[in-house]
């Protein structure tokens, strides 16, 4: 590797490091507890896009390869508050993703989760450490910067909205891509149709078909940030939901079992850490944000 090659790598992992410290110790001045990550476990996120399942045997039990912890964060606020992790997560995603820039079949993810909270209160959590994280990084990592040649712009809150059906209705099948394209920052997208997600994410009592969720979308072209909302903790809409999505409950037995013993009501939201070092660092391609990337279709150390 080359000398110049070396320094930006290694500015974008000093950046990556300052990174999860800052935002660690922003959950924590808000009373955050961390948890440790869940790698394998019976049950993990179904997610709704195409996924090879990574799975093992353990004493004779099948187990999973954590997809994202949602079904362990709804669990861990029975004991806690307020929770985040930085969880290591494995999706096999389809080999023809290694073209898009954006997708690892390995990385790290920030989740989070807060008792009682409804999405709105979640959305402004995120945007005052996300905005203390860039203030935080202009100041921690100018050095850094200058080497990537990177400018960063500090955005002001609260950040703009937009509802999936009217995005899809103005730009059409890739307003997502459009959207991060023509924004210079960052902006939510709210209100999420109920076919588009997951069963626990929550359907809008007072708009059926519609879910009490949101993603941030990054500026500049860089894509989705992060994806979030309320969730559904009551066990006769768990059971509602899992058939609406045209699954069974046997798929979900061992969470099923859980949550009839009751869930509490929550939002939170989960930020893929490779993705946020690429847009601070102003990067190609996520496999740069990474010292061992796992890019989907190809063999990696």
């Amino acid at each position: 590797m080359k000398t110049k090659q070396i320094e930006k790598k290694k500015s974008v992992l000093r950046i990556q490091s300052e990174i999860r410290k800052v935002l660690g110790e922003e959950l924590r001045k808000k009373d955050f507890i961390e948890i440790s990550p869940v790698i394998l476990s019976p049950i993990t996120d179904p997610l709704n896009h195409p996924t090879a399942p990574a799975r093992i045997d353990c004493y004779g039990n099948e187990y999973s390869v954590t997809q994202s912890m949602i079904f362990h964060k709804q669990l861990a606020l029975r004991t806690l508050d307020k929770i985040f992790v930085f969880s290591p997560n494995v999706r096999l995603e389809p080999s023809g993703r290694k073209e898009t820039g954006r997708h690892l079949f390995e990385f790290t993810q920030l989740d989070l989760e807060v008792k009682d909270a409804t999405r709105e209160q979640v959305m402004e959590l995120c945007e005052d450490i996300f905005i203390e994280l860039i203030k935080s990084i202009k100041k921690e990592c100018d050095k850094e910067l200058k080497v990537l040649d990177r400018k960063l712009k500090v955005p002001k809150k609260p950040f703009k909205k937009i509802k999936y059906e009217e995005a899809y209705q103005k730009y059409g099948e890739r307003f997502e891509d459009i959207i991060s394209k023509i924004h210079d920052e960052p902006i939510w997208l709210i209100d999420i149709p109920l076919k588009s997600r997951e069963f626990y994410d929550k359907e809008d009592p007072e708009h059926p078909g519609i879910l009490r969720d949101m993603d941030l979308i990054y500026p500049e072209g860089y894509g989705e940030a992060l994806s979030g909302g309320e969730r559904e903790y009551e066990f006769e809409r768990i059971k509602t939901r899992i058939h609406k999505k045209g699954q069974t409950l046997e798929q979900f037995k061992d969470y099923i079992k859980l949550a009839k013993n009751g869930l509490l009501p929550s939002a939170g939201f989960g930020i893929g850490i490779e993705r946020l070092t690429r847009y601070i660092c102003g990067l190609k391609t996520i496999d740069e944000a990474s010292l061992f990337p796992k890019i989907p279709g190809k063999k990696c150390i």
